[in-house]
């Protein structure tokens, strides 16, 4: 029975760098509201059960679609229904702390996910990068629902940290397209082919930091907010120089994860001051 159900590959998401975009929200909302309830514990379980509910929906419609072995079904089937459980538990405890209207949140991610899964049956999922920025979007929310429910109460902040987070995040999944690209380099060309390549991780983390350094100046944000994506703008100034030519895909994501921590913990120290 253990063989047949658990199988790390349909309860547990494959792609281990996709954790930081459901990590990274929550924290930024649980600290910068500071206070940690029942409800926050909640929308954690929730948040993160949601998130690994996603893998074993993707390995069923892979089954379904003929991509893998019908006997992966059973266990899929499993972890969702114990995924699903787990969730409906969260949120009943989300709505009786009297957070209900959080529900809404989940809206958007509907669409989304349908799409993705979709593109898993056409056997398309691959570097979709237009629907992985979305898709970040959408677990952004995470940032402003966490800070209500610590806060306890509905405030327009919020919709400010889910925005600075995706954006964040955004910027991350273009940069790390472009160290996958690097990689099938051969020699490191030319410094204007360089930039070529380059270029709209620049231009997003290049807007992520002028737009902080203006909204901080006149006080709409922290004022020294913008270091956070300062550290991300130089980090993408320096792989453009440095191309990631045979990198392997690991080293690629634990310096992605390195600077993404770091992000975290300099966002939530630079609100707070």
């Amino acid at each position: 029975m253990t063989s047949v159900y658990f199988r790390k590959h349909i309860f547990l998401p494959q792609d281990h760098g996709s954790w930081v975009f459901i990590f990274c929200p929550l924290l930024v909302g649980l600290f910068i509201g500071a206070r940690f309830t029942y409800a926050s514990l909640s929308l954690v379980i929730a948040s993160i059960a949601t998130f690994l509910l996603r893998q074993s929906i993707t390995i069923a419609v892979k089954a379904y679609s003929g991509r893998r072995a019908k006997s992966d079904l059973p266990a899929a089937r499993f972890w969702i229904a114990i995924y699903g459980l787990i969730i409906l538990f969260a949120l009943f405890g989300l709505i009786r702390a009297g957070f209900a209207y959080l529900l809404a949140l989940a809206i958007p991610g509907v669409p989304v996910f349908a799409w993705h899964l979709w593109l898993v049956s056409k056997r398309e999922e691959r570097r979709q990068i237009n629907i992985e920025i979305i898709a970040t979007g959408v677990l952004s929310l995470a940032a402003p629902a966490a800070y209500w429910v610590g806060i306890g109460r509905y405030d327009p902040i919020g919709w400010w940290l889910w925005i600075l987070v995706w954006f964040q995040t955004a910027a991350s999944i273009v940069y790390a397209y472009l160290r996958l690209e690097q990689r099938e380099l051969t020699e490191i060309p030319a410094r204007s082919e360089l930039w070529k390549i380059g270029f709209r991780a620049f231009a997003y983390t290049t807007f992520n930091l002028a737009s902080t350094l203006v909204l901080g100046a006149i006080s709409v944000l922290p004022r020294i907010v913008f270091l956070p994506y300062l550290v991300q703008w130089s980090e993408t100034l320096w792989g453009i120089f440095h191309p990631a030519i045979k990198w392997k895909p690991i080293r690629i994501g634990t310096r992605q994860l390195v600077v993404s921590t770091l992000w975290t913990i300099l966002f939530i120290i630079t609100w707070r001051w």
